[in-house]
């Protein structure tokens, strides 16, 4: 199993979890130091968690991490794109919004997905097994003002997922949109400064509803859901 974005928040409660489930994950960050700290967490708990310090958004990683994922932990057929970016902090309205920052938003939350998808999914097809996850907002159908590079990357994602369905539809492959709803997270805080903590779901609350739909009946190939409380 291949985790992005596993060095905190989300990810990283993700990562616990399903190492605590018996999983055998291959863990991605930019940040190799939090990294390794939730792989030896995982680790201690009797768990087996791999990193690969890795920006998904660069161009040439996706190829880098497939290989390396599947060095370490075997054919990959869970595939969680967890990683995320907001785009320009202080989020700022879109007429705002320097392209640099726009470009930062889709390479992290639609392009790397997609390359990476592209990199395990023709494995997963020819052994006719696996599940593509991708961890997406409400800003992806709600337009939320100064949310524009977020939203509408995220937008993207679930479209990006929905067509993946369509053509992977009788190869055995699945893809699934979780919306998994405001968190006390760094990305939170970043996008929010001004939100009550208190308010907030805690990640590892929301890891253990993942989990434990992935391991139920999952809906149709291509469905978004909403992991609320």
């Amino acid at each position: 199993m291949l985790v992005t974005g596993a060095s905190r928040g989300l990810g990283a409660a993700l990562a616990r979890e399903l190492g605590a489930a018996g999983a055998r994950l291959a863990l991605v960050a930019r940040d190799g130091e939090a990294l390794q700290r939730v792989v030896e967490e995982i680790r201690a708990a009797g768990g087996e968690a791999h990193s690969i310090p890795a920006d998904v958004a660069s161009p040439e990683a996706a190829p880098r991490i497939a290989g390396s994922a599947a060095a370490l932990v075997g054919p990959i057929d869970v595939l969680i794109h967890n990683a995320s970016s907001l785009g320009p902090i202080p989020l700022v309205p879109l007429a705002d919004t320097y392209d640099f920052a726009f470009e930062e938003a889709l390479a992290t939350n639609l392009i790397a997905p997609f390359r990476l998808t592209r990199a395990l999914a023709g494995a997963m097809a020819l052994r006719g097994r696996g599940l593509i996850v991708h961890i997406s907002s409400d800003a992806a159908t709600n337009a939320y003002p100064r949310w524009g590079a977020y939203g509408a990357s995220k937008a993207a994602l679930e479209h990006l997922g929905r067509i993946w369905a369509a053509e992977l539809a009788d190869r055995g492959v699945r893809f699934l949109n979780i919306d998994p709803g405001e968190m006390n997270t760094q990305m939170h805080r970043d996008a929010m400064p001004e939100a009550d903590p208190a308010a907030l779901a805690r990640p590892e609350t929301v890891a253990t509803r993942i989990v434990a739909l992935l391991a139920a009946k999952l809906p149709p190939s291509g469905a978004r859901v909403e992991v609320r409380p």
